[in-house]
C-alpha cells in the first residue's frame, strides 16, 4: 500500500521516526519545579564586637543582622518554573540607627544593604557615633529601623509565567549598648597666681570628680590647649584615691608667652587613673579659662631736661609703673650715643608698685660740636616680678634736649663759672696788694 507524497524507503523511515517521537512524548513525564506559598523575612539584630564605650568616646557600632526568615508552605507542580524571589527574601534593604536621647548622637545615615534572603543569612553594618561627656553609665537602647520590600502573593497564570505582589514592610529592633563609669571632673576654681606675659607664675585648682567611677592611683595633669600662651612646665600631679564626690587641689607651675595680651586663656585639665577592672585610663578633658596679664608697663612722666652744649648737667628722669603688678628691685638703665655722653648711666628705683614712680639720676655730658636738638635715648628697666623672675621691660624713650651755648660761656662748663671767678678775684687781689707794697716802698 502507498500514499501519495511518500516512496519507498524515504516513506517508511518518516513514519518510523514519527512514531518514536510521539512515543517518547508519552513516556516522559512533565519536567516539574517548586512552588512556595507561604513564608515571610524574620530579622534580629545584635551589636558585634565592642559595646561598652566610655563618656566622650567617638564609637563605631558594629551590628550583625540576620534573616531567620523561612518558606513555610511548598508545592510542586507540573509545568511550572521556579520562581526568582521568595517570600522570605528581604529586597531592597534599608539599615538605619536612631538615638532617642542625647547621650548617643549617631552621625552615619541609614545604609542600602540590597537584599537579604532568608534560612539564616546575615549582613553586618557599621554605624559612627559620638558618646556625650555628660552621658550616665548603664545601658541604652538603640532603635534599628529595617526596612525591605517582600512577595506575599506568587500567582502562575501560565507554565511560563510568574505574577508577584510585593508589600513594603519596616522592622524596629532595639540594640543595646553600654556606657561604663567613669571618672568626671568639675573644675570648681582655677585661680591664677601672678600670670604675666613673659613670665612665669602658678595655676592653683579645685577640682571634683562627679562621675560614678572611684579613681585609684589618680594623677590630676595639667594640658595645653592647642596654642594658648599658657604653657605647663608642671604638668603632673599625683592625688592617689580620688573617690566619686571627692574633691582635690592642685597648683602648677606655668609659662606665659611674650605676646600674650589681657585676657583669658584656655588650659585643659584630666585625670588618669586605675579603673574598677585594673586598667589604667584618662578621663575626659575639661578647659577653663585662666586670666593673663601683659607684661608690666613703664612710662617716662618727667619734662625734657636741657643740657647747653659743651658743658655737662645732673638731669632727673621719673619713672611710672602702668603694670598691676609690683616691680621689686628695679633699676633703670640708659643707652648714650655721639654726641652725648653718659658717666653713670644706671640708676636704682627700689619697689615700684602699680601707679608708683620713681626717679633716676644721670650724669649727662654734651660735646661742644652737637647740634641744638632733642636727642632721644633708648633706656629700660630691669626688676623681679613676684616670684623672684628676672624681668626687663620693654624700650622706654628719654628725650634730652642740647641748646647753644649762652653769650659769654664759649668753652667754659656751666659747673666751673663760680671757680673761674674765685681765681680771677684772687688775682686781682695779689696785683692790687703788689702795687701796694711798691707804692709804699717808693716813699
Amino acid at each position: 500500500m502507498t500514499y501519495e507524497g511518500f516512496s519507498g524507503s524515504a516513506g517508511t523511515a518518516f513514519i518510523v521516526l514519527t512514531l518514536l517521537m510521539c512515543s517518547a512524548l508519552m513516556v516522559a513525564p512533565v519536567s516539574a519545579a517548586t512552588k512556595y506559598l507561604g513564608g515571610a523575612p524574620s530579622f534580629s539584630a545584635a551589636v558585634t564586637g565592642v559595646n561598652e564605650f566610655a563618656p566622650g568616646e567617638d564609637a563605631t557600632i558594629t551590628i550583625l543582622v540576620k534573616n531567620s526568615g523561612l518558606n513555610t508552605v511548598k508545592q510542586l507542580d507540573r509545568g511550572t518554573i521556579d520562581a526568582e524571589d521568595l517570600p522570605n527574601t528581604a529586597k531592597f534593604v534599608t539599615i538605619g540607627l536612631v538615638s532617642t536621647s542625647d547621650a548617643v548622637i549617631v552621625k552615619t545615615d541609614p545604609q542600602m544593604t540590597g537584599d537579604i534572603s532568608g534560612n539564616g543569612n546575615t549582613v553586618t553594618v557599621r554605624f559612627k557615633a559620638k558618646i556625650s561627656a555628660n552621658a550616665t553609665a548603664g545601658e541604652y537602647s538603640l532603635p534599628l529601623s529595617i526596612r525591605y520590600k517582600y512577595t506575599r502573593v506568587i500567582e502562575q497564570e501560565a507554565a511560563e509565567v510568574f505574577e508577584f505582589t510585593y508589600h513594603d514592610a519596616e522592622d524596629i529592633l532595639p540594640v543595646t549598648i553600654r556606657i561604663k563609669p567613669q571618672v568626671k571632673i568639675e573644675v570648681i576654681e582655677a585661680v591664677p597666681e601672678g600670670l604675666i606675659a613673659g613670665s612665669q607664675g602658678y595655676i592653683h585648682l579645685k577640682i571634683r570628680n562627679t562621675g560614678p567611677e572611684n579613681g585609684e592611683m589618680a594623677a590630676v595633669k595639667l594640658l595645653r590647649n592647642g596654642k594658648s600662651p599658657v604653657i605647663p612646665t608642671e604638668s603632673t600631679l599625683f592625688i592617689g584615691s580620688f573617690p566619686s564626690g571627692g574633691i582635690v587641689e592642685c597648683r602648677y607651675k606655668v609659662s606665659v608667652s611674650g605676646d600674650a595680651t589681657n585676657q583669658a586663656y584656655p588650659i585643659d585639665i584630666a585625670v588618669s587613673y586605675t579603673n574598677r577592672e585594673g586598667t589604667i585610663v584618662t578621663s575626659p578633658s575639661e578647659t577653663v579659662g585662666v586670666t593673663v596679664n601683659t607684661k608690666t608697663a613703664f612710662t617716662v612722666i618727667s619734662t625734657v631736661p636741657e643740657v647747653p652744649r659743651g658743658s655737662s648737667r645732673t638731669i632727673e628722669v621719673e619713672y611710672r609703673n602702668d603694670g598691676v603688678v609690683t616691680a621689686y628691685n628695679a633699676e633703670a638703665r640708659i643707652t648714650a650715643h655721639n654726641p652725648v655722653t653718659i658717666t653713670d648711666n644706671t640708676a636704682f628705683l627700689g619697689d615700684l608698685e602699680p601707679g608708683r614712680t620713681a626717679s633716676a639720676t644721670y650724669e649727662i655730658q654734651a660735646d661742644e660740636s652737637a647740634d641744638p636738638m632733642v636727642y632721644t635715648f633708648d633706656s629700660k628697666i630691669r626688676y623681679r616680678d613676684t616670684f623672684g623672675n628676672s624681668q626687663e621691660s620693654d624700650t622706654l624713650p628719654v628725650h634730652i634736649e642740647v641748646t647753644p651755648i649762652t653769650s659769654g660761656t664759649s668753652g667754659i662748663p656751666g659747673g666751673l663759672f663760680p671757680i673761674a671767678g674765685m681765681v680771677i678775684a684772687g688775682i686781682m687781689i695779689c696785683i692790687a696788694l703788689h702795687v701796694y707794697r711798691m707804692k709804699k716802698e717808693n716813699r
